[in-house]
């Protein structure tokens, strides 16, 4: 009778202990996202040109967002968000800094994924996101 545990066995049992192996996904973010497919605008800080992209995902810290031009991360955008609640057209703006970028899109795809996280947001667009975000999760 031997138990056997990784190089290791004690002689009271006929059975060997095999080691769990397996892949644990742990959810480090604060704030749970939601889907969305929503049009934003955006300009750097030190430009007033105004740009358009989509944002995929967001949360009440930041947002998935597609761009047409390629960003660096630390950078910081002056961004909008559009959308419509309870039928009014809505725009929350905020400023964000990119904190990754996707390094794996092939050339030509045409628009760079990257994630912003919120630095700057009033009170006022905190709490309209919020309203829409728990809109989502009914």
């Amino acid at each position: 009778m031997s138990i056997k545990i990784e190089g290791w066995s004690k002689t009271t049992e006929e059975k060997t202990i095999k080691p769990r192996i397996g892949i644990a996904n742990i959810e480090r973010r604060k704030y749970p996202r939601f889907s969305i497919d929503l049009p934003i605008e955006y300009s750097y800080l030190s430009s007033s040109t105004v740009h358009s992209g989509r944002a995929l995902n967001a949360s009440e810290g930041g947002l998935l967002v597609y761009l047409p031009e390629k960003m660096e991360i630390g950078q910081r955008l002056r961004l909008k968000l559009f959308f419509h609640f309870r039928a009014t057209l809505n725009a929350i703006e905020m400023i964000g800094e990119v904190v990754w970028i996707d390094l794996h899109l092939p050339e030509g795809w045409g628009d760079y994924r990257c994630g912003l996280r919120f630095i700057d947001i009033s009170p006022e667009n905190l709490a309209l996101l919020k309203e829409l975000l728990a809109s989502l999760s009914k």
